[in-house]
């Protein structure tokens, strides 16, 4: 009996961690407010990251929802500028940010340290806006052309947030550790937990029909995304990640528009 009341135990901290490392990835990637308590800790936020693709699920069905309502009363295109409008409000613009910091750094240095110095300024330079302002208005010329709008937006949340994931699991973080919000969640992201993310995100996109496009923008922004960085930073940053989301996005939706 005192095995069995062990066991229980055991099963209840576990579902009481995952619980909490769930509210934890959704708290991190949006403006969500977090409606349980967490007991915060650096494994907790590591065991997060598993999330980050069914988050994005959660924001792809809001989105979609939104879309539908908003397709009531304007055209395509309008509807599609609100949607990103709502997105880039509920997500705190995270990943954009991540993209311009990135470019800015990987454009404007020339050594390994003065690019993470430059990913570290708050402020954003020309190549960052530029890639900014391209990312925004391509992805939304993408949307507004996909046969199934409602659908590009459910999907592409889900399956961009997928390849961060590999990244981390692969490449070596660099940047201050002590400085580094993302930190926690790059440190000791397991092989299992990789496994778990890709098959949710796997299975979502195969009953939704686009398997094939979510396969090749994760495997093409990883491979040569992830080997960019190995060459100009010898790893990722946290500011890498949030761009590897921006680029699988775009991949994703220019397959799928394609198709």
């Amino acid at each position: 009996m005192t095995q069995q009341a062990d066991n229980n135990r055991s099963l209840q901290r576990c579902i009481q961690d995952e619980w909490q490392a769930f509210w934890l990835a959704v708290g991190f990637l949006t403006r969500v407010p977090m409606l349980v308590r967490i007991d915060y800790s650096q494994t907790l936020m590591n065991r997060s990251s598993v999330y980050f693709p069914l988050v994005g699920l959660l924001l792809g069905v809001v989105y979609a929802a939104l879309f539908v309502l908003l397709d009531g009363f304007w055209n395509t295109g309008i509807s599609v500028a609100l949607v990103l409008a709502f997105h880039l409000w509920i997500t705190g613009a995270f990943h954009e940010d991540g993209l311009a910091d990135s470019v800015d750094a990987l454009g404007g240095g020339y050594t390994v340290a003065r690019r993470l110095e430059i990913m570290k300024d708050s402020r954003i330079g020309t190549y960052g806006a530029v890639a900014l302002i391209m990312a925004l208005g391509l992805k939304g010329l993408l949307l507004a052309d996909a046969n199934s709008v409602w659908l590009a937006l459910l999907l592409s949340p889900v399956i961009s947030r997928l390849t961060p994931l590999w990244l981390m699991r692969f490449l070596p973080y660099v940047t201050d550790p002590d400085t580094s919000k993302s930190k926690p969640v790059a440190e000791g992201f397991s092989a299992k937990r990789l496994a778990v993310a890709t098959a949710m995100t796997v299975t979502v996109a195969a009953l939704a029909g686009a398997l094939v496009p979510a396969i090749l923008s994760v495997a093409v922004v990883a491979l040569l995304w992830g080997g960019y960085l190995w060459r100009q930073l010898r790893g990722y940053t946290g500011d890498a990640l949030g761009a590897s989301v921006i680029l699988a996005e775009l991949v994703f939706l220019l397959a799928l528009v394609a198709a």
